[in-house]
């Protein structure tokens, strides 16, 4: 088991995907501070191991990029008023800068490592084409690069049944043309996110993920 016990955030989590509503989450708020303030403590420990090779990370918290576990129903069908995962995105400036950053999600059906577009705003769509574009061999040499097919294997994301306008059907680079969506993910199971080396995969994680990133945040610049 890990010494920061992710554990007993998946069992409370597990917990809280069958009593998703608010007089249950009230009667165990002790055992959801709890399993927050371990999460916090292994998001601190990530951000402590990049900033030893990360400037702009140094000095974020768990504070600045975790995320609320409360859900934003105004607008949703799913009026369950809770996350059944927790998750943190650490990046330049926390969560709500807008860089693209290092992404966990811990839940107890799915736990993955990912960075990216998730919901790319028009603009940084179109810049991030006009990157591919200009030099498809840059962004095609990161993510053909042998770790990172071993870590990520293809790119996420939906994307369009042609080429976009304005760009040819047979460009050197049309499937990455045609994302909707532009994201990287690692899933990891169970057994590793209890392990006392889970800390280690993610940072491994990371480091394939880190060129990706540093594509995306220079693209829409």
């Amino acid at each position: 088991m890990s010494s920061f016990d992710l554990g007993y955030v998946l069992d409370f989590l597990s917990d809280l995907a069958v009593n998703n509503d608010r007089a249950w989450f009230a009667k165990h708020k002790a055992t959801y501070e709890k399993a927050r303030s371990i999460f916090e403590e292994f998001v601190d420990e990530l951000i402590h191991r990049l900033s030893a090779s990360e400037d702009d990370v140094a000095g974020l918290t768990a504070k600045d990029c975790v995320m609320r576990i409360y859900r934003d129903i105004r607008f949703s069908r799913d009026k369950t008023p809770y996350k059944t995962w927790m998750a943190a995105l650490i990046a330049s400036g926390g969560r709500k800068s807008g860089r693209c950053g290092y992404g966990l999600l811990l839940g107890p059906s799915h736990t993955m490592a990912a960075g990216g577009f998730w919901e790319p705003k028009p603009e940084q769509l179109a810049m991030f084409r006009r990157a591919v574009d200009r030099d498809p061999q840059t962004i095609l040499a990161i993510v053909e690069a042998q770790k990172f097919l071993q870590t990520f294997g293809a790119l996420k994301g939906e994307k369009l049944v042609k080429a976009p306008q304005g760009y040819a059907k047979d460009h050197i680079a049309i499937e990455l043309l045609r994302l909707k969506q532009v994201y990287v993910a690692r899933s990891f199971s169970h057994p590793e996110v209890c392990a006392g080396d889970f800390a280690d995969l993610l940072m491994d994680a990371f480091r394939a993920m880190k060129p990706f990133l540093n594509y995306l945040n220079d693209a829409v610049a």
